[in-house]
């Protein structure tokens, strides 16, 4: 498997570098990864949480919206 890529464009000199990450950028970009996934599915899963609820009461967004303002 090949790694992403990293630019680095040097602004004094105009010069652009581009080349594969290193373990440990690589380990980083992984990580990040996984974080970025878990908080999607809490994301996901607290949407459908309150869709559940709502469909549960039988109100829309916008009554729920309502009621708690």
């Amino acid at each position: 498997m090949t790694k992403p890529t990293v630019k680095i464009h040097d602004l004094t000199t105009g010069e652009v570098i581009e080349r594969e990450m290193n373990n440990a950028e690589f380990a980083q970009f992984e990580a990040e990864q996984a974080i970025r996934a878990t908080e999607k599915a809490k994301a996901e899963a607290k949407a459908t949480a309150k869709s559940a609820l709502l469909n549960k009461l039988g109100i829309t967004a916008e009554e729920a919206t309502l009621l708690l303002s």
